[in-house]
Formats: C-alpha cells, sequence, structure tokens
C-alpha cells in the first residue's frame, strides 16, 4: 500500500498538472477572434482533462480526509476549492443558456452573421456575465486553493 506522503504527492501532482490545461484552454478562447463549434470543442479537449485532473485527487484523497484534519490553513484550503467549484457551477449556468440559443439560431455553423452576441436573446449578457464572474472566479479561487494547498504539502511532508 502507498504511504501516505506519496498519495499527497501524487494528488499535488495531478492538481499540478491540470494548471497548463486550463492555461491553454483559456489561451484557445481568448486567442479566437470568433468561437465556432469546432472552437469551442477545442477548448473542452484541454479543459476536461484539466478538470478531471483537479476533482479526482479532490474526490477520491481530499474530501474523505477533510473531517480528520479540519482546522486552520486545511479548513480555508477546502474552504476556498468549494467555492471555486461553486462558482464553476455558476458559469455552467450561463454556458449552458448560451449554448442552446447560439445552437437555435445555427451561429456556431454561420458564426459570421452580422448580429451581436447580446441580440440573439434578452438574457443573453446576463448569462455572458455569469460566464465570466464564474470562470474568473473559478480560476481565481482555484489558484489561491492551490498555492494554499503547495504550502500545506511541503509544511506536512517536505519541511
Amino acid at each position: 500500500m502507498l504511504s501516505e506522503s506519496t498519495i499527497a504527492l501524487i494528488a499535488a501532482s495531478m492538481v499540478t498538472a491540470s494548471l497548463p490545461f486550463y492555461l491553454y484552454g483559456a489561451w484557445i478562447m481568448i486567442d479566437a477572434e470568433t468561437v465556432t463549434w469546432s472552437v469551442l470543442t477545442y477548448h473542452l479537449k484541454f479543459i476536461i482533462p484539466g478538470l478531471t485532473l483537479n476533482t479526482i485527487p479532490v474526490v477520491t484523497w481530499m474530501i474523505p480526509r477533510l473531517l480528520q484534519q479540519l482546522g486552520g490553513a486545511v479548513a480555508l484550503h477546502a474552504v476556498l476549492g468549494l467555492q471555486a467549484y461553486a462558482l464553476l457551477a455558476f458559469a455552467l449556468t450561463g454556458i449552458v443558456r448560451i449554448l442552446q440559443v447560439k445552437r437555435e439560431v445555427g451561429f456556431y455553423d454561420d458564426p459570421d452573421q452580422e448580429v451581436g452576441l447580446n441580440e440573439l436573446h434578452p438574457n443573453m449578457s446576463a448569462w455572458r456575465g455569469r460566464l465570466r464572474v464564474g470562470v474568473f472566479g473559478y480560476v481565481g479561487l482555484w489558484f489561491i486553493a492551490w498555492s494554499l494547498g503547495v504550502y500545506l504539502y511541503l509544511t506536512k511532508y517536505v519541511l
């Protein structure tokens, strides 16, 4: 059986390995002049592995151990991580509606339409706002939680 420090190293490595996936996935969307269906699916080819690399250690190792060590920096780390996932869920409430409307009007098939995104539906600007707040909030809180997790790992298993 693996020691706790080995499992901690694997968990920390998996979470850390998700960062390049997030960054490249974000870059794809930022760099795209127009978000077509192929751009979106290419973006998801990086975001989904990043989320998987991050979520597996959280669900299989961090959450089951949480109550045994809850306090101080560990509690803050857990709260930040939970809030990050909450903001990701908030972003999904926007993206699902945006995808529905863009698919209905064929915006992914013909992105060169002379219609602004906010003109596609009266609630589009609110949904896009949810998406932005959720994604930026997730990334910001994820980075703070990751930094605190690295600190916790170093103080408990390395130093």
